[in-house]
């Protein structure tokens, strides 16, 4: 049976040979994919970023626990993403381990992935590997990113649902969240709400997002979590619905589906022309050009137009 056909049928083994082979770039993982693009586009996924320290992994885990305890629990991929160990390219501090509380569980699938020096908080694969999942069956698809804050806006081109975390005593809650990560948040978190500071840091917040730019269609709600006693999760599950329903009936997520293909087309026609024009290269003339600007012979501009005039 084809990879693609098992992957369909529910094969956990062949879905984990899949995104091995998308996450190392492979032709048989990226012709299974297109095998299973007709069946993407059904899964909700949902973003979950911010600083360090905030505890975006135990939400995770919470929020996960939370989904397969309904009365018609939906299947539940998590994808974490990690920074890329320098001596073995894997991820650093491998999510799975921190959610061995969702382990033996058929309808949950975690996968950590090594962001391998990728900025924005996700891995270049990472679209693929939830494209994998969506195809898989997986209603939520929970993808958390690497954790340093401020730069981590990549999330927004890639979940229909955005949650930005933050934490009591992290000094100013403004300055540990700054205007970038505010704007892509949909539902901003602020989490270990049982620690001292909670309230402030939650109107600190929602002062810094009354300045910004207001949608008159979705008020960004401020929640507040606890993620080590279980308060306020069924409130933010909710809250994700409701912006899911939102989503549905306002178009946002025909656009964000769009935005995201987009996106994701562009980064692989750069990749694609980035290996064309280098294979055109006589042998050792970009090496050559490569140490001429190093030498301070010629700007990286120059050097460029030189490659494309020969």
């Amino acid at each position: 049976m084809k990879l693609a056909e098992r992957v369909r049928t529910g094969d956990r083994l062949a879905l984990a040979r899949l995104l091995t082979l998308i996450e190392n770039n492979s032709p048989e993982g990226q012709d299974t994919l297109s095998e299973l693009h007709a069946l993407t586009g059904r899964a909700h996924r949902i973003g979950v970023t911010g600083a360090p320290g905030t505890g975006k992994s135990a939400l995770v885990n919470r929020l996960t626990q939370h989904l397969r305890a309904q009365d018609d629990p939906p299947f539940v991929a998590i994808v974490a993403v990690d920074p890329t160990s320098p001596f073995t390219g894997g991820a650093i501090l491998g999510d799975r381990i921190r959610m061995r509380d969702l382990s033996g569980d058929p309808g949950i699938f975690i996968r950590s992935m090594a962001n391998r020096g990728a900025l924005g908080g996700l891995a270049g694969t990472t679209s693929g590997v939830v494209d994998a999942l969506d195809a898989a069956g997986f209603q939520w698809i929970l993808i958390e990113t690497v954790g340093t804050g401020q730069a981590e806006v990549d999330i927004a081109g890639a979940a229909h649902t955005v949650l930005v975390l933050g934490a009591p005593g992290m000094g100013d809650a403004v300055q540990t969240l700054k205007a970038g990560v505010l704007e892509i948040s949909d539902i901003l978190v602020v989490n270990k709400s049982d620690l001292p500071g909670a309230e402030s840091a939650a109107r600190a917040l929602r002062a810094a997002l009354e300045l910004g730019p207001v949608d008159s269609e979705w008020m960004t709600p401020i929640l507040l979590t606890s993620a080590d006693n279980g308060d306020g999760i069924p409130e933010l599950a909710a809250k994700i619905s409701t912006h899911m329903e939102h989503l549905k009936k306002t178009g946002g997520r025909e656009e964000r589906d769009h935005a995201r293909v987009v996106g994701e087309m562009e980064r692989l026609l750069q990749q694609r022309l980035t290996d064309r024009f280098k294979a055109a290269q006589s042998d050792g003339d970009y090496e050559r050009a490569i140490e001429r600007v190093v030498d301070r012979e010629l700007s990286p501009m120059r050097a460029i137009d030189e490659l494309f005039q020969d």
